[in-house]
């Protein structure tokens, strides 16, 4: 598909991941249409579109398009030189773990010694090979909690889905890659996240020998979701501001309207991660309602800043690039002075 920049923005693309945001919050509530309607162009959901469109989830080449999703893909498109800005990051913690099987004594990050890791495939291209780098990244933060490096185990290549897919009715996207592998005894050891992934290891008996969100620092915990950020196409942000600053408001309401309406997020969500109740509480903790604020902080740039040199270490941006460059304060900061505004106008 070829798209041309630099044309009239008609329509507000949205696109995210399967995973708990406030903008799929504010997206199911109706209020991302609401945005799109106030300001005159059309609405679209790259999930619900076809696959052609729904290929732009990745490489981020459609003006018109705000994505809230992992950050590999974001990075990767960038380093690609796709024409984007960051405008906002969020962390929620996605119970991030290395599994082993159940009769297994490894326990701990230091009995990772010698044994046989499995780490997906590379996929078709660097953005869609975000399972091998959120596996490399969640294994090298494990080893470094044991005082280990690579270099102590041996990797082994599992299948992955060559070209995911984020369409809604796609059965496969939440696909935990490495647990046929496991169960087999082809390996010893796979990393894990999120809720459908905690479904998994309880369904076929796995143990986890390292739970990474246990750990204190910040920095073991970085990696696809964690940070994750909201991106914009240029176009969009340099033609129509106004339905950036919208789309942020929005967000942050439904993060605000999240911390008191509990049960009918988890419900949300349970929708969003295709999961059970108790899969989505497992994963994101009992108060993760609590948490779905976006952020430009210092200390989460900082942080997407790790992951950045992470996967361009290991290959998976095509180039590096100043990350300072990449951020755009500005829509955040008028998206929260016009909150401000109308909760002072109703009081």
């Amino acid at each position: 598909m070829t798209v041309t920049t630099g044309s009239a923005i008609d329509t507000l693309w949205y696109t995210r991941c399967p995973v708990p945001t406030a903008s799929g919050l504010a997206n199911n509530l109706g209020w991302l249409g609401r945005t799109a309607e106030t300001a005159g162009v059309q609405f679209g959901v790259l999930q619900d579109a076809g696959p052609e469109l729904a290929a732009r989830h990745f490489d981020h080449q459609l003006p018109g398009l705000i994505r809230e999703g992992g950050n590999v893909p974001a990075l990767a498109a960038r380093a690609e030189g796709s024409p984007t800005r960051l405008i906002g990051l969020t962390w929620i913690d996605e119970a991030q773990a290395i599994l082993v099987r159940g009769d297994s004594e490894v326990r701990d990050a230091t009995g990772l010694r010698g044994l046989r890791i499995g780490i997906p495939a590379w996929a078709a291209d660097r953005a869609r090979s975000f399972p091998r780098a959120m596996a490399l990244h969640g294994l090298a933060s494990a080893l470094r909690l044991g005082g280990l490096t690579f270099a102590d185990v041996r990797l082994v290549e599992v299948p992955t889905t060559p070209a995911p897919q984020v369409r809604t009715a796609n059965p496969d996207r939440n696909t935990t890659w490495g647990v046929e592998p496991l169960l087999a005894g082809d390996v010893d050891a796979i990393y894990v996240k999120g809720a459908r992934a905690q479904e998994v290891a309880r369904q076929h008996g796995l143990a986890v020998a390292v739970d990474l969100d246990s750990t204190d620092a910040l920095r073991d915990r970085v990696n696809n979701g964690t940070p994750r950020p909201v991106t914009v196409h240029e176009d969009l942000l340099q033609q129509r501001p106004d339905i950036v600053i919208g789309f942020l408001a929005e967000s942050l309401r439904a993060a605000d309207w999240a911390a008191a309406n509990v049960e009918q997020v988890r419900a949300v969500f349970q929708t969003e991660t295709q999961s059970g109740p108790e899969g989505v509480v497992a994963a994101y903790g009992e108060n993760f309602h609590t948490g779905l604020h976006l952020s430009l902080s210092d200390e989460r740039v900082d942080l997407l800043g790790v992951q950045k040199q992470f996967l361009y270490a290991h290959g998976f941006l095509a180039h590096d690039f100043d990350l300072a460059s990449w951020v755009a304060h500005e829509p955040l900061r008028q998206a929260r002075a016009q909150l401000h505004a109308e909760t002072a106008a109703a009081q």
